[in-house]
This record gives C-alpha cells, structure tokens and sequence, in this order.
C-alpha cells in the first residue's frame, strides 16, 4: 500500500504543477491588464489542487472558523506548501508576506507580485522589517488579507521554532484586527518529501484579536493560541478521516 501511495502521490504532484502552468498561461493576458485575474487564477489554481489532492492521493482539506474578508493581519502557522494553498483557495483579496528568493520563482514569483505580495530579505533583520512596514503600506490602497507566518518559515508538527517579532510591528503599523490560524497540514503533506499521506488536512481561522494590545502581549497571547489549536489538530490527525463532514 505504501508503494502504491507514493505512486499516487508522483501522479498528483505532476497534476499539480502541469495544471499551474496550464492555468498560469489562460490567465496571464487578463491578469496582465486587472489584478482581479491575477486572484482568480490563483484561486482556480488552488482550489483545483484542493480537489485533485482528495480524488487522487485520499488528502481531503477542510477550512474552519469565519473566513475574514476584510483588511485584517492573518497571523497563520506553516507547515507546508499545501497550508498556503488552502488560504489562498478561501481568502477573497490574499497578499502574503514571503522570502524575497520566491520573486525569482517561475510563475509563482510572477503571480505573487501580481497581487501584491510583499517580499522580504530575511538576512537583513532589522532593515527587513523596516522595509516589510514600507512595502505593506504602499499597497494599503487595495486593503485585503495580509498573510504573514509569525515563525518565518515552514516548521514541521511538533517543532518549536520562535516567533518573530515583525509580526507584532505589522500588527502595530496597521492598527487592524489580527486572526491567529492553526493547521495540521505538515502531518500529510512534508517539507521534504514527495509521498502524500491520506487523511483530512486543517486549516482553522482563531477568533480574532482586537488592534491596539501592547506588543509583548500580543505575541504572547498569537504564539499561545495558534500552538495551543495547531497541536489540537495534529493529535486528531490520526482520527479524522479523508472524507469532507
């Protein structure tokens, strides 16, 4: 059976990159002339490989809590490619705050710029968040979901990694509401692995904190929340099953 999974899951992730190509390429002359078809491809895209992810290697997904729609920070743990195609599937304006090397991306870097994602040099620290405040406010004319991970990077189910302080500062800086979001997604889908494991992935929207906490504070209470639910739902990991409730 693990053989056969496997060879599920090579068949998919061709599917996957195959059909973003295909899209990529419908799309692009509209994308070109209106950001909105820019987020209409993406969101075809994603939502395709939701489906493709379910019917080919047993990965249903399952988005839960109200979807904020919104100008609003969302503060989301990662785990693995498929949490930030699940957000961008449900998420009606998404821009994401990403690692500058994505820009170089085929077709990725392209799209993310597109619909406004804000890259950032992580080796620079202090001017990085400097820089990451400046880009987000020049695009504050097309509000929306700024998508930021507080840890800066994907981190595995079970792994501690820091909170990082920029996302406090946006959250200052914007003076908008922040929605913590938990996943369990690295359980199924790894960092470094092409096998696919079946079962439900989740993303789940935290109720949201208020603007105006004082810094520490709301560190302490995202890291709190979004560990506390994201551990949640990787120890129902192994009792959920694949099908949609």
């Amino acid at each position: 059976m693990v053989v056969v999974q496997y060879l599920r899951s090579v068949v998919f992730i061709g599917l996957m990159y195959l059909s973003m190509a295909a899209l990529a390429v419908v799309f692009a002359p509209l994308a070109v002339a209106d950001r909105k078809f820019a987020h209409a491809g993406i969101r075809a895209w994603t939502r395709l490989v939701r489906w493709l992810a379910h019917r080919v290697v047993g990965l249903a997904s399952e988005v839960r809590g109200p979807v904020p729609t919104g100008e609003v920070l969302v503060a989301a743990k990662h785990q693995s490619f498929f949490d930030i195609i699940i957000l961008l599937s449900v998420l009606p304006n998404p821009r994401f705050v990403m690692k500058k090397e994505l820009e170089r991306a085929p077709i990725l870097g392209w799209y993310a710029r597109r619909i406004g994602c804000v890259s950032v040099d992580r080796g620079q620290k202090g001017r990085a968040i400097r820089a990451m405040v400046e880009a987000v406010h020049r695009e504050r004319g097309d509000p929306g979901q700024l998508v930021i991970y507080p840890q800066g990077t994907r981190v595995a189910p079970g792994t501690l990694a820091p909170y990082k302080v920029g996302t406090g500062v946006l959250y200052q800086e914007l003076g908008a509401p922040c929605v913590p979001v938990a996943c369990n997604v690295g359980v199924f889908w790894a960092r470094h692995s092409l096998y696919r494991r079946p079962g439900r992935a989740v993303v789940e929207f935290l109720p949201e904190i208020p603007p105006g906490m004082e810094l520490r504070a709301f560190m302490t209470q995202l890291e709190a929340e979004v560990e506390t639910a994201s551990n949640r739902l990787i120890g129902r990991a192994a009792f959920d099953g694949p099908e949609l409730r």
